[in-house]
């Protein structure tokens, strides 16, 4: 390369860039009775800040976040019970089996009280959490969240889609999901696209999959969802992301927004589902200013 040429790995970007600064450990442990995967980075003695991933999500979604977030807080990110790495029990997941597993692991790892951080699905479970566990909610993160309404269309993809990867895990597949979650290639990134296929490929996530995608199905969704009055009773101080040009998650966010008392918004149309990801800059000072009360 000359002085004259570009360095197109100027901008390169992987899970391992992220992380590389970072100090962080990796375990698993059983919370609920269930093989868990977790990170854990920050201070233990620092406020917790719980990070909950979307469908068929994996803790390395928050790669981006871990960093700046553990300078503040204890941060644990999980692999949620049926995703990830951690264990896949023969039942659907429903809102309140994600209830149940997250604050096991919070009883397995002494954290009494804590923040919670979540996106799509991990948004949904942490507003679910903060309605029936009040005490052991400080605030909330709610970016693109699910919970407040179901289309049949955008549940339609959403099966489609992953049950697609994972009866044909190809990289070409895995990375098609990919398309509706960030709105430019260059963040599609080859190692978040490996993992999500080592995933996939598991003989388990295959035989789990519909457990997974359950909250896909209309009747269950219904039953699962937080009405307008349940959003408008959550007492934890709350920021609401809102990305992406019109969809469901956003206008979701709109109205999340305007129910939960006193609530921010933070609005990021130029990335698609997963604004803490795609444009962790933004994502991280919104967040941060928010946890600390800013």
């Amino acid at each position: 390369m000359t002085d004259q040429e570009p360095d197109r790995y100027a901008d390169y970007r992987s899970i391992w860039t992220e992380l590389r600064e970072v100090p962080f450990r990796q375990a698993w442990t059983e919370a609920a009775g269930v093989s868990t995967r977790y990170v854990e980075a920050g201070d233990p003695d620092a406020p917790a800040l719980v990070l909950l991933h979307g469908t068929g999500g994996h803790w390395e979604t928050w790669a981006s976040n871990l960093g700046p977030l553990s300078r503040h807080f204890r941060c644990v990110a999980l692999d949620m019970v049926g995703n990830g790495f951690s264990g896949k029990p023969d039942h659907d997941y429903e809102i309140e089996v994600y209830v149940r597993h997250v604050t096991a692991l919070m009883d397995r790892l002494g954290i009494e009280k804590a923040a919670f951080a979540g996106t799509s699905l991990g948004s949904w479970v942490a507003a679910r959490l903060a309605l029936t566990h009040p005490d052991r909610t400080e605030r909330l993160v709610l970016c693109s969240p699910a919970g407040l309404v179901g289309t049949a269309s955008n549940m339609a993809r959403i099966r489609a889609e992953r049950t697609r990867a994972v009866d044909d895990p190809t990289w070409e597949s895995i990375r098609a999901m990919f398309v509706n979650l960030l709105a430019e290639e260059r963040n599609r990134i080859p190692d978040i696209i490996a993992l999500r296929q080592a995933i996939y490929r598991l003989p388990e996530t295959r035989a789990v999959i519909d457990h997974v995608l359950i909250l896909q199905d209309p009747d269950v969704r219904q039953r699962n969802l937080l009405t307008e009055q349940e959003w408008s009773s959550i007492k934890a101080p709350a920021l609401v992301v809102a990305s992406g040009e019109r969809n469901e998650y956003r206008s979701t966010a709109y109205r999340v927004a305007e129910l939960i008392p006193g609530a921010r918004l933070l609005e990021m149309p130029h990335v698609r589902h997963w604004p803490h990801f795609e444009d962790p800059g933004t994502y991280n000072k919104a967040a941060l200013d928010f946890l600390l009360g800013r």
